[in-house]
């Protein structure tokens, strides 16, 4: 009788050790959940949406405009913050009269955002150019956004990574795609 119940414990014991091994990797390295506070990105995310960050693709590639990124915030690296990739390295971003222009080498054009932002509402008047390890971001809700307007470029090191899925509510189960320009 106590053979069989070692026998059992250690086999349980085998089996939470293997689903160990496979989900703290997975969890710390590979993907990570994140979970909506606030409205700076409404209308696309709302307080309470619980998504998965996927942390590996920017270990192959560079982010790309449009995309939906998660961050350490740079004033209190503790915290984390989801906005748009608006401007990429090296380009100027400039906001004024309610919409944003983007290009390089004085060419702006403006950003067509009407895929996922109701109207070209952004408040403001700033006009910055990109360093080459720099993105400039914003929330959907420019009105209730805390972004780059406000306290500048986000450096790349600051970056966790890329929405990739929203789980919760179930209603709104998706994966996230990337605005084409």
């Amino acid at each position: 009788m106590l053979k069989n119940t070692l026998f059992f414990i250690w086999e349980v014991a085998k089996i939470v050790i293997i689903a160990l091994l496979i989900v703290i990797p997975i969890r710390y390295f590979i993907f990570q959940p994140f979970l909506v506070r606030g409205e700076s990105m409404v209308p696309n995310f709302h307080n309470g949406d619980y998504l998965i960050v996927d942390e590996i693709s920017y270990r192959l590639r560079e982010p790309q405009r449009g995309e939906v990124i998660v961050f350490r915030f740079p004033d209190n690296p503790s915290l984390r913050y989801i906005k748009r990739i608006i401007g990429l390295p090296g380009e100027t971003v400039k906001v004024e009269n309610s919409k944003v222009f983007v290009g390089r080498n004085a060419v702006l054009q403006p950003l067509d955002e009407s895929l996922y932002i109701p109207a070209d509402l952004t408040p403001g008047d700033i006009k910055i150019t990109l360093d080459e390890n720099e993105y400039f971001v914003l929330g959907d809700n420019r009105d209730a956004s805390s972004d780059s307007r406000k306290w500048g470029p986000l450096d790349t090191s600051f970056i966790i990574g890329r929405v990739f899925l929203r789980v919760l509510p179930l209603s709104a189960l998706a994966q996230i795609e990337v605005p084409a320009y």
